[in-house]
């Protein structure tokens, strides 16, 4: 294709957040260039894209991490510029310079600006030079084999991170000193996985507290806006959940300590573009600066409902060297749920499918951003987010019960959701009254408090053969009636995994530890001859970005081992026999 006249926006992208960069690209009367994998042929932002170009296979190494293709592509379709989207490169300081150094403009900060950022360690040292209050902890990446003398100093309980990193990836809690060693094994091991960097980084925990983040736009003539903050406290294992903005545990006088420390180390990175400064808050109201994260975040959407503002639009706008000096008055409340292929009564298992039907909420002021459409899977290749929905109210209470109406109308088969999770979290005296904090979900689910109850419009997940309800509806004396009848399905949808903890088949004669879904094996834990317990963890697989523990379900002794480390199985696939 012969250069581009005018701009012209490649997608380093996929899922929902490819859909949303080109919805904003439309309205900019931008043409748009999708890239996809041999798996994402028919997704929802090949589509919708203007022109759309094939990576290579799943792997995200051959596909959507493959600079040399992606740049490829890039000069082939005539882009001018490049949207990393979130996740994949989009904090590769790297990657931000190959873009430039191949005549394109990156849409995001520049790379010494994320460089800087990237590196935690770094991160805290700007922090400190901006007289922003850091969390106690190392100020330079650690060698695993130095962990213990730094946890020493530190005490128990701490965080191990990654220091290259972020979105709760290679992040473990350590309450004594005997988990340390595991726990930095395995963070390491993710840090190398996730972001190519094995480094890692120890700070303290803070129990109890809430996870504030200051969302933050710059331009390239110095000018640094404070979009206010949202509220991420609601979240399991270091995943968000739930965010909303503005938060209820921040005040006018703490929102405004907040903003000034987050523009204080933006100024100090000398960042340019969107980006989320995060912080700890405690409930005395003391505040702790965490990490930057040099993008734009997956929870962008509840600021722009209570700024008024597209925040890709001035991603864009920054990008091509516009002045952007926004000083937004915030309006209203807004909340975003983020859902998920994966069913919260199995410990969150990741369930990969095709969707068999998907409808979405409306309203006033409900939105809906997807990646995915009835008659389309949710691959396993990839992180399971699938949708978002997100609510605008006057207030925060009437935004809470719009969440719930729009996810009760919502319709989602074939697939098992985080919308059970929602429903119940939603509607938690907790969450009312605005008291959570960041361990509020994992002591719920400890302690049984967490209820779950099916939308009407969606089918349960089924993890057996029993018969299962076919949804139809009869009409009687003029009366629509809903009714469910139990037998043969007129509609099969995909059969959901078994729970990591239940992925094998029991007998008196021994088990077969299968696999519960597709993934690729970490690590096989177990030898031939090897006496098990059970609840033994015999081998690690990774689905979905998740680390999944599966374990043996009786005791007995390995009989047979037919996977090794790098295997990629199937759902259902005998993976280790036990007798």
């Amino acid at each position: 294709m012969p250069p581009s006249l005018g701009p012209r926006v490649l997608i380093a992208n996929r899922g929902e957040i490819a859909v949303r960069v080109i919805r904003t690209c439309r309205e900019l009367d931008i043409p748009t260039v999708a890239v996809y994998s041999e798996v994402d042929r028919d997704a929802l932002h090949v589509e919708m894209a203007d022109d759309a170009y094939l990576l290579g296979p799943a792997a995200p190494a051959e596909s959507y991490l493959n600079i040399g293709r992606l740049l490829e592509v890039a000069v082939r379709s005539g882009a001018t510029m490049v949207h990393p989207g979130y996740g994949f490169l989009a904090e590769d300081a790297g990657f931000a310079r190959a873009v430039a150094r191949a005549g394109l403009t990156f849409i995001g900060p520049p790379p010494e600006a994320m460089a800087m950022l990237g590196d935690k360690a770094a991160a805290r040292q700007a922090a400190t030079r901006a007289a922003a209050p850091i969390v106690p902890g190392t100020l330079d990446p650690v060698r695993p084999q130095d962990a213990r003398a730094e946890a020493d100093r530190i005490g128990f309980p701490l965080v191990v991170k990654a220091a290259f990193g972020g979105g709760g990836k290679g992040m473990r809690l350590v309450e004594r000193a005997s988990d340390l060693d595991g726990a930095v094994e395995r963070s390491a091991r993710e840090a190398q996985a996730y972001f190519g960097r094995p480094e890692i980084y120890l700070e303290r925990y803070l129990a109890h507290a809430r996870h504030v983040e200051a969302q933050i736009l710059g331009d390239a003539h110095g000018h640094i806006s404070f979009l206010g903050e949202r509220d991420c406290s609601m979240q399991r294992r270091y995943q968000k959940l739930i965010e909303e903005s503005p938060s209820p545990g921040v005040d006018p006088d703490l929102r405004a300590r907040i903003g000034e420390a987050a523009m204080g180390i933006a100024r100090e990175a000398g960042y340019v573009n969107a980006g989320t400064v995060e912080f700890l808050v405690e409930p005395d109201g003391s505040f702790y600066f965490m990490e930057v994260n040099a993008r734009l975040q997956v929870e962008h959407p509840v600021t722009e409902m209570v700024t008024g503002h597209d925040l890709v639009r001035y991603q864009i706008l920054a990008a091509m060297g516009e002045r952007v000096e926004l000083e937004p008055s915030l309006r209203g409340h807004a909340i975003e749920c983020r859902l998920n292929a994966e069913d919260p009564a199995k410990e969150f298992l990741p369930g990969p499918g095709l969707v068999t039907r998907f409808r979405r909420p409306g309203g006033s002021f409900v939105r809906v951003d997807t990646g995915i459409a009835e008659g389309k899977p949710v691959v396993g290749n990839y992180d399971s987010l699938f949708a978002k929905l997100i609510v605008w109210a006057e207030d925060r209470d009437l935004a809470r019960r719009r969440a719930i109406l729009a996810l009760r109308e919502m319709e989602v088969e074939g697939i098992p959701t985080t919308i059970p999770f929602h429903l119940w979290a939603l509607d938690t005296r907790e969450f009312r009254e605005g008291r959570v904090h960041t361990k509020f979900v994992e002591e719920a689910i400890a302690a049984g408090a967490m209820t779950l109850t099916e939308p009407a419009g969606s089918t349960p997940a089924q993890t057996d053969a029993a018969a299962r309800p076919v949804h139809i509806v009869v009409e009687v004396d003029g009366h629509r009636v809903p009714v469910r009848v139990w037998g043969e399905p007129v509609r099969q949808a995909p059969s959901v995994p078994l729970a990591a903890g239940q992925a094998g088949a029991a007998s008196s004669d021994g088990e077969v530890v299968t696999a519960p879904m597709q993934g690729t094996i970490l690590q096989v834990l177990v030898e031939l001859g090897q006496e098990v317990t059970a609840g033994q963890t015999v081998c690690i697989l990774e689905a979905m970005k998740m680390e999944n523990h599966i374990a043996a379900h009786r005791d007995g002794t390995v009989a047979e081992v037919s996977i090794t480390k790098g295997d990629v199985v199937e759902t259902g696939q005998p993976m280790v026999a036990i007798r």
